[in-house]
Protein backbone atom coordinates (compact mmCIF):
# COMPACT_ATOMS: atom_id res chain seq x y z
CA UNK A 1 0.00 0.00 0.00
CA UNK A 2 1.30 3.46 -0.90
CA UNK A 3 2.37 5.86 1.80
CA UNK A 4 -0.31 8.28 3.00
CA UNK A 5 1.02 11.71 2.07
CA UNK A 6 -1.86 13.90 3.24
CA UNK A 7 -4.68 13.17 5.67
CA UNK A 8 -7.66 15.34 6.54
CA UNK A 9 -9.74 14.37 9.58
CA UNK A 10 -13.14 15.99 10.21
CA UNK A 11 -12.08 19.36 8.76
CA UNK A 12 -14.50 22.28 9.10
CA UNK A 13 -14.13 25.80 7.71
CA UNK A 14 -16.62 28.59 8.38
CA UNK A 15 -16.78 32.19 7.23
CA UNK A 16 -18.60 35.04 8.95
CA UNK A 17 -20.64 37.49 6.90
CA UNK A 18 -22.02 40.76 8.23
CA UNK A 19 -20.34 39.90 11.53
CA UNK A 20 -23.19 37.59 12.56
CA UNK A 21 -24.13 34.90 10.07
CA UNK A 22 -21.83 31.91 9.58
CA UNK A 23 -21.34 30.25 6.18
CA UNK A 24 -20.42 26.57 6.58
CA UNK A 25 -18.12 26.18 3.57
CA UNK A 26 -16.59 22.86 4.63
CA UNK A 27 -18.31 20.58 7.13
CA UNK A 28 -16.51 17.48 8.36
CA UNK A 29 -14.31 16.51 5.41
CA UNK A 30 -12.08 13.46 5.95
CA UNK A 31 -9.76 12.53 3.10
CA UNK A 32 -6.47 10.77 2.39
CA UNK A 33 -4.07 11.31 -0.52
CA UNK A 34 -1.44 8.66 -1.12
CA UNK A 35 1.97 9.28 -2.62
CA UNK A 36 1.83 9.33 -6.43
CA UNK A 37 -1.97 9.37 -6.44
CA UNK A 38 -4.36 11.70 -8.27
CA UNK A 39 -7.53 12.37 -6.28
CA UNK A 40 -10.31 14.05 -8.25
CA UNK A 41 -12.72 16.29 -6.34
CA UNK A 42 -16.06 17.06 -8.00
CA UNK A 43 -19.37 18.69 -7.14
CA UNK A 44 -21.50 21.67 -8.09
CA UNK A 45 -20.48 25.26 -7.38
CA UNK A 46 -20.49 26.10 -3.68
CA UNK A 47 -19.93 22.54 -2.48
CA UNK A 48 -16.62 23.41 -0.77
CA UNK A 49 -14.07 22.01 -3.23
CA UNK A 50 -11.96 25.14 -3.53
CA UNK A 51 -12.20 25.98 0.18
CA UNK A 52 -10.92 22.49 0.99
CA UNK A 53 -8.00 22.96 -1.41
CA UNK A 54 -7.10 26.37 -0.03
CA UNK A 55 -7.23 25.05 3.52
CA UNK A 56 -4.78 22.31 2.55
CA UNK A 57 -2.26 24.86 1.25
CA UNK A 58 -2.76 26.96 4.41
CA UNK A 59 -4.45 29.91 2.76
CA UNK A 60 -7.27 29.26 5.25
CA UNK A 61 -7.04 27.91 8.79
CA UNK A 62 -9.65 25.26 9.62
CA UNK A 63 -12.05 25.99 12.49
CA UNK A 64 -12.11 22.34 13.49
CA UNK A 65 -10.39 19.12 12.52
CA UNK A 66 -6.86 18.08 11.66
CA UNK A 67 -4.67 18.16 8.55
CA UNK A 68 -1.56 15.97 8.57
CA UNK A 69 1.22 15.87 6.00
CA UNK A 70 3.53 12.85 6.22
CA UNK A 71 2.08 12.16 9.65
CA UNK A 72 2.58 15.65 11.11
CA UNK A 73 -0.09 18.22 11.96
CA UNK A 74 0.53 21.13 9.56
CA UNK A 75 -0.69 23.66 12.14
CA UNK A 76 1.84 22.52 14.73
CA UNK A 77 4.95 23.09 12.62
CA UNK A 78 7.86 25.35 13.52
CA UNK A 79 8.65 28.29 11.25
CA UNK A 80 11.32 26.33 9.37
CA UNK A 81 9.06 23.26 9.07
CA UNK A 82 6.21 25.44 7.85
CA UNK A 83 8.42 26.90 5.12
CA UNK A 84 9.35 23.37 4.07
CA UNK A 85 5.65 22.39 3.98
CA UNK A 86 4.82 25.33 1.74
CA UNK A 87 7.57 24.16 -0.61
CA UNK A 88 6.27 20.59 -0.72
CA UNK A 89 2.61 21.54 -1.20
CA UNK A 90 1.84 23.91 -4.07
CA UNK A 91 -1.31 25.15 -5.83
CA UNK A 92 -2.31 25.89 -9.43
CA UNK A 93 -5.08 28.47 -9.54
CA UNK A 94 -8.18 28.56 -11.70
CA UNK A 95 -7.56 31.96 -13.26
CA UNK A 96 -4.11 31.96 -14.89
CA UNK A 97 -4.15 35.73 -15.40
CA UNK A 98 -5.25 36.87 -11.94
CA UNK A 99 -2.73 34.54 -10.28
CA UNK A 100 0.28 36.17 -11.98
CA UNK A 101 1.80 39.52 -11.04
CA UNK A 102 1.20 41.75 -14.11
CA UNK A 103 4.39 43.71 -13.30
CA UNK A 104 6.64 40.64 -13.27
CA UNK A 105 7.97 38.86 -16.33
CA UNK A 106 7.39 35.09 -16.41
CA UNK A 107 10.94 34.24 -15.34
CA UNK A 108 10.65 36.45 -12.24
CA UNK A 109 7.37 34.81 -11.21
CA UNK A 110 8.86 31.33 -11.57
CA UNK A 111 12.10 32.29 -9.78
CA UNK A 112 10.31 33.89 -6.81
CA UNK A 113 9.76 30.55 -5.07
CA UNK A 114 13.39 29.59 -5.63
CA UNK A 115 14.48 32.79 -3.88
CA UNK A 116 12.11 32.32 -0.93
CA UNK A 117 13.21 28.73 -0.36
CA UNK A 118 16.88 29.47 -1.07
CA UNK A 119 17.10 26.94 -3.87
CA UNK A 120 19.67 27.29 -6.67
CA UNK A 121 21.34 30.27 -4.90
CA UNK A 122 23.63 31.28 -7.76
CA UNK A 123 22.19 33.66 -10.34
CA UNK A 124 23.21 31.43 -13.25
CA UNK A 125 21.93 28.30 -11.50
CA UNK A 126 18.57 29.94 -10.88
CA UNK A 127 18.37 31.21 -14.43
CA UNK A 128 19.18 27.74 -15.79
CA UNK A 129 16.51 26.21 -13.54
CA UNK A 130 13.90 28.67 -14.81
CA UNK A 131 14.77 27.85 -18.43
CA UNK A 132 14.58 24.12 -17.64
CA UNK A 133 11.12 24.50 -16.06
CA UNK A 134 9.85 26.59 -18.99
CA UNK A 135 10.90 23.83 -21.38
CA UNK A 136 9.27 21.18 -19.16
CA UNK A 137 5.88 22.91 -19.47
CA UNK A 138 6.20 23.38 -23.24
CA UNK A 139 7.40 26.98 -23.43
CA UNK A 140 10.56 28.42 -24.95
CA UNK A 141 13.29 29.99 -22.76
CA UNK A 142 12.70 33.39 -24.40
CA UNK A 143 9.15 33.36 -23.01
CA UNK A 144 10.71 34.12 -19.64
CA UNK A 145 11.20 37.77 -20.59
CA UNK A 146 7.53 38.38 -21.41
CA UNK A 147 4.81 39.84 -19.19
CA UNK A 148 1.53 37.96 -18.45
CA UNK A 149 -0.54 40.08 -20.86
CA UNK A 150 1.69 38.97 -23.73
CA UNK A 151 0.62 35.33 -23.39
CA UNK A 152 -2.49 33.39 -24.36
CA UNK A 153 -4.61 31.80 -21.62
CA UNK A 154 -3.05 28.39 -22.14
CA UNK A 155 0.46 29.81 -22.01
CA UNK A 156 -0.34 31.70 -18.81
CA UNK A 157 -1.57 28.50 -17.21
CA UNK A 158 1.68 26.79 -18.25
CA UNK A 159 3.54 29.55 -16.38
CA UNK A 160 1.35 28.87 -13.34
CA UNK A 161 2.25 25.19 -13.57
CA UNK A 162 5.94 26.07 -13.99
CA UNK A 163 5.82 28.27 -10.88
CA UNK A 164 4.36 25.40 -8.84
CA UNK A 165 6.91 22.89 -10.18
CA UNK A 166 9.96 25.11 -9.70
CA UNK A 167 10.34 24.36 -5.98
CA UNK A 168 10.08 20.57 -6.51
CA UNK A 169 6.81 19.88 -4.64
CA UNK A 170 5.38 16.51 -3.67
CA UNK A 171 1.69 17.47 -3.76
CA UNK A 172 -0.09 19.99 -6.00
CA UNK A 173 -3.64 21.21 -5.48
CA UNK A 174 -5.01 21.84 -8.97
CA UNK A 175 -7.94 24.22 -8.43
CA UNK A 176 -9.95 23.90 -11.65
CA UNK A 177 -6.82 24.55 -13.75
CA UNK A 178 -8.59 24.16 -17.10
CA UNK A 179 -12.03 25.72 -16.54
CA UNK A 180 -10.92 29.19 -17.72
CA UNK A 181 -9.33 27.83 -20.91
CA UNK A 182 -10.66 27.16 -24.41
CA UNK A 183 -11.76 23.58 -25.00
CA UNK A 184 -9.00 23.10 -27.56
CA UNK A 185 -6.38 24.01 -24.93
CA UNK A 186 -7.84 22.03 -22.04
CA UNK A 187 -6.68 18.65 -23.34
CA UNK A 188 -3.14 19.99 -23.83
CA UNK A 189 -2.95 21.18 -20.20
CA UNK A 190 -4.40 17.91 -18.86
CA UNK A 191 -1.90 15.88 -20.92
CA UNK A 192 0.93 18.09 -19.63
CA UNK A 193 -0.15 17.59 -16.00
CA UNK A 194 -0.37 13.82 -16.52
CA UNK A 195 3.08 13.69 -18.11
CA UNK A 196 4.61 15.73 -15.28
CA UNK A 197 2.88 13.61 -12.63
CA UNK A 198 4.30 10.42 -14.09
CA UNK A 199 7.82 11.74 -14.65
CA UNK A 200 8.14 13.48 -11.26
CA UNK A 201 6.07 11.12 -9.08
CA UNK A 202 3.74 13.93 -8.00
CA UNK A 203 0.45 13.64 -6.14
CA UNK A 204 -2.49 15.80 -7.24
CA UNK A 205 -5.78 16.89 -5.76
CA UNK A 206 -7.62 17.73 -8.97
CA UNK A 207 -10.63 19.99 -8.38
CA UNK A 208 -12.90 20.25 -11.38
CA UNK A 209 -16.42 20.52 -12.79
CA UNK A 210 -15.56 18.39 -15.81
CA UNK A 211 -16.89 14.95 -14.88
CA UNK A 212 -15.89 13.29 -18.14
CA UNK A 213 -12.29 14.46 -17.84
CA UNK A 214 -11.82 13.67 -14.14
CA UNK A 215 -12.48 9.98 -14.88
CA UNK A 216 -9.48 9.88 -17.22
CA UNK A 217 -7.03 11.67 -14.94
CA UNK A 218 -7.94 10.44 -11.44
CA UNK A 219 -7.06 7.30 -9.52
CA UNK A 220 -9.77 8.06 -6.98
CA UNK A 221 -12.70 10.49 -6.94
CA UNK A 222 -14.50 12.20 -4.08
CA UNK A 223 -17.92 13.77 -4.62
CA UNK A 224 -18.79 16.78 -2.45
CA UNK A 225 -22.18 18.25 -1.64
CA UNK A 226 -22.78 21.27 0.58
CA UNK A 227 -19.37 21.09 2.25
CA UNK A 228 -19.26 17.33 2.85
CA UNK A 229 -18.08 14.23 1.00
CA UNK A 230 -21.08 12.09 0.01
CA UNK A 231 -19.21 9.43 -1.99
CA UNK A 232 -15.61 8.36 -2.51
CA UNK A 233 -14.26 5.49 -4.60
CA UNK A 234 -11.60 4.49 -7.13
CA UNK A 235 -12.36 6.17 -10.45
CA UNK A 236 -13.54 3.11 -12.40
CA UNK A 237 -15.62 1.85 -9.49
CA UNK A 238 -17.36 5.19 -8.98
CA UNK A 239 -18.45 5.37 -12.62
CA UNK A 240 -19.46 1.70 -12.78
CA UNK A 241 -21.15 1.22 -9.39
CA UNK A 242 -21.96 4.65 -7.98
CA UNK A 243 -24.48 4.53 -5.14
CA UNK A 244 -25.31 8.03 -3.90
CA UNK A 245 -28.31 9.65 -5.67
CA UNK A 246 -26.36 12.90 -6.04
CA UNK A 247 -23.48 11.10 -7.76
CA UNK A 248 -25.96 9.44 -10.12
CA UNK A 249 -27.44 12.84 -11.00
CA UNK A 250 -24.02 14.35 -11.69
CA UNK A 251 -22.87 11.48 -13.90
CA UNK A 252 -26.13 11.42 -15.85
CA UNK A 253 -25.36 14.97 -16.98
CA UNK A 254 -22.24 13.87 -18.89
CA UNK A 255 -23.03 14.04 -22.63
CA UNK A 256 -22.43 10.86 -24.64
CA UNK A 257 -20.89 11.37 -28.12
CA UNK A 258 -23.46 9.12 -29.77
CA UNK A 259 -26.73 10.78 -30.91
CA UNK A 260 -28.73 7.54 -30.70
CA UNK A 261 -27.71 6.79 -27.11
CA UNK A 262 -27.95 10.43 -26.07
CA UNK A 263 -31.55 10.73 -27.31
CA UNK A 264 -32.72 7.54 -25.62
CA UNK A 265 -30.97 7.68 -22.25
CA UNK A 266 -32.69 9.04 -19.15
CA UNK A 267 -31.30 11.97 -17.21
CA UNK A 268 -31.57 12.08 -13.43
CA UNK A 269 -33.07 15.52 -12.84
CA UNK A 270 -32.99 17.06 -9.38
CA UNK A 271 -35.77 19.31 -8.15
CA UNK A 272 -35.33 22.23 -5.80
CA UNK A 273 -32.19 24.02 -4.68
CA UNK A 274 -29.42 23.03 -2.30
CA UNK A 275 -29.99 24.19 1.30
CA UNK A 276 -28.24 27.37 2.42
CA UNK A 277 -24.74 26.84 3.84
CA UNK A 278 -25.65 29.50 6.41
CA UNK A 279 -28.23 27.26 8.07
CA UNK A 280 -27.07 23.70 7.52
CA UNK A 281 -29.75 21.10 8.21
CA UNK A 282 -29.08 18.51 10.92
CA UNK A 283 -30.55 15.79 8.70
CA UNK A 284 -29.29 14.58 5.31
CA UNK A 285 -28.47 17.78 3.41
CA UNK A 286 -29.57 16.14 0.14
CA UNK A 287 -32.91 14.83 1.45
CA UNK A 288 -35.08 17.67 0.04
CA UNK A 289 -33.80 16.95 -3.50
CA UNK A 290 -33.48 13.17 -3.29
CA UNK A 291 -36.09 10.95 -5.01
CA UNK A 292 -35.43 8.15 -2.50
CA UNK A 293 -35.63 10.17 0.74
CA UNK A 294 -37.43 8.55 3.68
CA UNK A 295 -38.45 9.83 7.10
CA UNK A 296 -35.11 8.66 8.43
CA UNK A 297 -33.30 10.86 5.88
CA UNK A 298 -35.36 13.86 7.02
CA UNK A 299 -34.46 13.20 10.64
CA UNK A 300 -30.89 11.86 10.68
CA UNK A 301 -27.67 12.70 8.83
CA UNK A 302 -26.01 9.57 7.37
CA UNK A 303 -22.30 8.97 8.16
CA UNK A 304 -19.74 8.35 5.42
CA UNK A 305 -19.51 4.55 5.62
CA UNK A 306 -17.46 1.96 3.69
CA UNK A 307 -19.84 -0.26 1.71
CA UNK A 308 -17.08 -2.20 -0.06
CA UNK A 309 -13.30 -1.99 -0.26
CA UNK A 310 -12.29 1.69 -0.61
CA UNK A 311 -15.85 2.71 -1.55
CA UNK A 312 -17.49 5.11 0.91
CA UNK A 313 -21.02 6.50 0.72
CA UNK A 314 -23.04 8.80 3.01
CA UNK A 315 -26.59 7.61 2.35
CA UNK A 316 -29.28 5.77 4.33
CA UNK A 317 -30.85 4.51 1.07
CA UNK A 318 -27.73 2.47 0.24
CA UNK A 319 -28.22 0.35 3.34
CA UNK A 320 -31.45 -1.01 1.87
CA UNK A 321 -30.10 -1.72 -1.62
Amino acid sequence: MSETLLKLTDVHKHFRINGRQVVNAVSGVSLEVRRGEIVGCVGESGCGKTTTGRTIVKLYRPDQGKIEFQGRDIWGLSRAENLDYRKKVQIIYQDPYASLDPLNVAAASIAEGLTIHKMYPGKKERSDRVRQILEMVGLNPEHGSRFPHEFSGGQRQRIGIARALAVEPELIVCDEPISALDVSIQAQIVNLLMKLQQSMGLSYIFITHDLSMVKQISDRIVVMYLGSIVESAPSGLLYARNKHPYTKALLSAIPIPDPTIERSRQRVLLSGDAPSPINLPSNCAFSKRCPYATERCLAERPPLAEIEADHFVACHYVENM
